[in-house]
C-alpha cells in the first residue's frame, strides 16, 4: 500500500467501522495472550537455563508494541483520520527495526557464551501453542488490514507471524540440538532478523498489506 493509498481511505461504511472494531479487539487480545506468553516463557527459559527461550519470551515485548499502535491508531478521532494512519504504520516500521538488532544480539550473546537450548516440557507447550495460533492471528489481521487500507495492522499481523516462526525455531532448536546441530538456532534467528529488517522498510514505505 503507497503513501497515496493511505490518503484515499476506503469510503467509511458500517463495515469498515466494524472491521476497525475488530483490529483494536484483536490488538487488545494479542497483548493479553502475549503477556501470559512472555511470563510462562521466562519462567521455562530460567528454570531450563535456556537464553533461546529467554530471548524468545522477551521479544514478545516488541510485538506488544505494535499492538499498542494500532490500539492507538483505531481509537476514538484517530480512526478516521489518515494523518494517524501515517504515524502508527511509521511507528510499526520502527518496532520491526527494534527486532532484528535484538535478535542478532542475542545470537551474538549466545555464541559467546557457548549457550545452547536445553528441553523444557512448559517452553516445548507453550512455543507449541504460539507456533499455532500466532500465524492464525495474523493472517486475519492482515486480511482485516487490506479490507481497512492499513499498512499499521498489516504490519502488526506480520509481528505476529514473525512470532509464530520464531516459536517454530526455538522447537527446532530443541530437538536438533539433540542431533547435534547447534547452529539451527541461530541461523533461524539471523534469518528472522533479515526479515524484520525488510518488513520494516516495507512498513516505512507503506507496502506492508500488498501481500
Amino acid at each position: 500500500m503507497s503513501e497515496q493509498r493511505i490518503h484515499e481511505l476506503p469510503v467509511v461504511s458500517a463495515e469498515w467501522l466494524g472491521d476497525a472494531r475488530a483490529a483494536r479487539a484483536l490488538s487488545l487480545v494479542t497483548l493479553g495472550w502475549l503477556g501470559v506468553e512472555s511470563t510462562l516463557g521466562l519462567v521455562a527459559g530460567m528454570a531450563a537455563h535456556s537464553v533461546a527461550l529467554i530471548g524468545w519470551a522477551l521479544s514478545a515485548l516488541v510485538e506488544a508494541a505494535a499492538s499498542l499502535i494500532v490500539l492507538w491508531r483505531f481509537t476514538g478521532s484517530r480512526t478516521l483520520s489518515p494523518g494517524a494512519e501515517g504515524t502508527a504504520r511509521r511507528a510499526v516500521a520502527v518496532s520491526f527495526w527494534l527486532l532484528a538488532p535484538y535478535l542478532v544480539a542475542h545470537v551474538a550473546y549466545d555464541l559467546g557464551e557457548g549457550q545452547r537450548a536445553a528441553p523444557s516440557a512448559l517452553g516445548i507447550v507453550v512455543t507449541a501453542v504460539s507456533l499455532i495460533g500466532m500465524p492464525v492471528l495474523g493472517l486475519v489481521k492482515r486480511r482485516l488490514a487490506r479490507r481497512l487500507g492499513s499498512a499499521a495492522t498489516a504490519g502488526e499481523g506480520t509481528q505476529n507471524l514473525i512470532c509464530g516462526a520464531m516459536a517454530a525455531g526455538v522447537l527446532a532448536g530443541l530437538w536438533l540440538n539433540t542431533l547435534g546441530w547447534w547452529w539451527a538456532d541461530p541461523a533461524m534467528a539471523l534469518a528472522l532478523a533479515a526479515v524484520g529488517v525488510r518488513e520494516g522498510a516495507r512498513a516505512w514505505r507503506g507496502h506492508a498489506c500488498c501481500h
